[in-house]
């Protein structure tokens, strides 16, 4: 396991407000450290996989502002295979197989909830191994994956 530190986390934080902010201005924003160490230390947290610096796409910006959670129940042999299938769609944002009483979650996102609907009942409920579906339609979206924080908790412990 990867031990992070704060000066990590203050890095990561400072990526996550604006993923194009230079190893310099973030050794300013820090303090005591130098530019070149920031660097090392970002260069580091990409390779061993700790982050990932990229772009994040608004769908809002294409006029697809309507989410929905979908649960899907799959026949047990056919489980991968529907998450697979699910993961080609353009429409489709997260997919996950799950345990308990659904077996595959997706996120959807579209232009409304008439194609929310269209999309379930005419595309994944036609996907072999399909046996239910459950939707629901996500108004507000409080927190997502890139807007996630490193926890205090996994900071190393200094004393080590």
């Amino acid at each position: 396991m990867y031990k992070i530190d704060k000066v990590d986390i203050s890095i990561v934080n400072m990526l996550l407000e604006n993923g194009r902010k230079s190893a310099s201005e973030i050794a300013r924003h820090i303090g005591d450290i130098s530019e070149r160490a920031v660097r090392y230390r970002i260069e580091r947290m990409v390779k061993k996989e700790i982050i990932r610096v990229s772009a994040i796409i608004s769908p809002q910006a294409f006029g697809l502002d309507t989410y929905a959670d979908v649960w899907i129940e799959v026949e047990s042999d056919k489980i991968l295979e529907v998450a697979n299938k699910m993961a080609e769609n353009e429409n489709v944002t997260y997919v996950a197989c799950s345990m308990g009483e659904t077996d595959v979650s997706i996120q959807v996102v579209a232009k409304d909830a008439a194609e929310i609907y269209r999309f379930v009942t005419e595309v994944v409920r036609k996907v072999p191994g399909v046996r239910k579906t459950v939707t629901a339609i996500v108004p507000n979206i409080l927190k997502d994956i890139y807007q996630w924080r490193i926890p205090d908790r996994a900071v190393g412990d200094e004393n080590e």
